[in-house]
């Protein structure tokens, strides 16, 4: 599946938003992308996997560990398709945590995987996490890369769809300036 055909897939499904939205992260931006609209069916969830997990086959992954609550189909899927555990993190009192049991055994290679990378803040989050637990970070996989510029996450980066999408600070919105409602679509409320 090319590019241009996971567009079109993000738009056929209502995936891809134009409006004004406040991000996770606290940017706003006249585009959104909310990967649930694909990832509820499951055969595309599937094929999604499939394809996150592919750069990683041959690099003995362990586990499969991605951030609630964007992440944790997408970790589900693609540690089927690698054939190994998915876990997903939360976050607890302000921090990335594991919860519910779930750990990570020191050596075990990682892939930390994402629905949609904006700054990178949760990624990273995720990744000095999986660090303190004494796992090995072996790359990052994403659905939508929509930061602008190069992001760096000590390790390999695969996203499936890099999409070029304006962010703006609070501060200096042209959206906001308009007067254009701000919608936070996202599923943290903060």
């Amino acid at each position: 599946m090319t590019e241009q055909e996971l567009i079109k897939l993000f738009i056929e499904r209502s995936a891809l938003l134009e409006g004004h939205f406040r991000l996770t992260s606290g940017l706003h931006s006249n585009r959104y992308i909310q990967c649930a609209q694909v990832l509820q069916y499951p055969d595309l969830s599937a094929m999604l996997g499939e394809k996150l997990a592919a750069p990683f086959s041959e690099q003995g992954v362990n586990l499969v560990v991605g951030p609630a609550i964007g992440g944790i189909i997408v970790a589900q899927e693609t540690g089927r398709a690698l054939g190994v555990r998915a876990i997903f993190t939360e976050r607890e009192q302000g921090k990335m945590t594991l919860r519910r049991g779930f750990g990570i055994k020191r050596g075990e290679r990682v892939v930390v995987v994402e629905d949609v990378v904006t700054t990178g803040g949760s990624t990273k989050e995720v990744i000095e996490m999986v660090k303190e637990y004494g796992g090995v970070v072996a790359g990052v996989g994403s659905l939508v890369d929509r930061h602008s510029g190069a992001l760096d996450f000590g390790v390999p980066f695969y996203p499936l769809l890099k999409l070029d999408i304006e962010t703006y600070s609070s501060d200096d919105c042209p959206l906001c300036r308009e007067g254009i409602p701000v919608v936070k679509p996202g599923s943290r409320k903060e």
